[in-house]
């Protein structure tokens, strides 16, 4: 069995948040599971910007990454946000590898808009570099910036990255930790699973909108290049990890 885990939001920023997290993912770890964790950082970037006076823009809740920020997303993301995360397993009893989607060709993007600078819609992925640390052992902690051939350093969407590293890493299981308990319709309760045609209407209806639509977008892009099923779920709930791999009714399972 192959999971990705998706990390993002607050579950990010908070010491104890993070450990919880690794010793749950580490513990969920056995010898016929290989796991590979994919992580944001956005709200860490947009505190390290504005502590040196930059102000974040965004076009379409993407931000417009111009060179200057460019090096500060390479300095949060596979810097500080990686390590801490990283340690954070190391302290779970893990044997963590912190990457990115620069290494090894793991994820190569190309510009997604001209507007936005150096943002990057990914294109393609290796996996060979996952397959050869899970399989010795190792857990990757993959922070959201791809490449290109040419030498090209581009951010990416934290969704979109860990859709492509579990298409090409071939994930059963692409669990989605966020800081929502799941994909809620207009009356405000949770879907306890979805379909791609179900996820659809509610973006085109408007249910679905901002952040939640792009996860959507993202959960069904994994589905038609072969992941198993995806989970949007409540990150900050004791368990989860377990509880998702149990098969419990929490969160949003999505699927074919």
């Amino acid at each position: 069995m192959r999971i990705l885990v998706k990390l993002g939001g607050t579950l990010l920023d908070n010491a104890e948040s993070r450990l919880r997290l690794a010793r749950e993912i580490t513990a969920a770890a056995t010898p016929d599971r290989a796991i590979t964790v994919v992580h944001g950082g956005g709200k860490q970037m947009t505190r390290f910007l504005a502590e040196r006076g930059v102000q974040s823009h965004f076009i379409n809740g993407l931000r417009v990454t111009d060179p200057s920020v460019i090096d500060a997303v390479v300095k949060v993301f596979k810097g500080s946000v990686n390590a801490d995360l990283v340690t954070a397993f190391r302290a779970a009893g893990n044997l963590p590898v912190g990457i990115s989607g620069i290494d090894a060709g793991l994820v190569d993007a190309v510009i997604l808009d001209p507007q936005l600078g150096q943002v990057g819609k990914p294109v393609a992925s290796d996996a060979r570099l996952l397959e050869v640390l899970t399989a010795a052992g190792y857990l990757p902690v993959v922070a959201c910036i791809a490449g290109d051939a040419d030498g090209h350093i581009f951010n990416v969407n934290g969704d979109q990255m860990a859709v492509a590293c579990a298409a090409s890493f071939r994930a059963d299981h692409l669990f989605f930790l966020t800081d929502v308990d799941g994909v809620k319709g207009s009356d405000g309760s949770v879907f306890p699973s979805l379909t791609i045609a179900q996820c659809r209407e509610l973006i085109t209806s408007g249910v679905a909108a901002g952040g939640m639509q792009a996860k959507l977008e993202a959960a069904i892009d994994g589905l038609l290049k072969g992941v198993g099923e995806v989970w949007i779920a409540p990150g900050a709930r004791p368990g989860i990890v377990a509880s998702l791999l149990a098969g419990e009714n929490i969160g949003t399972r999505i699927v074919r």
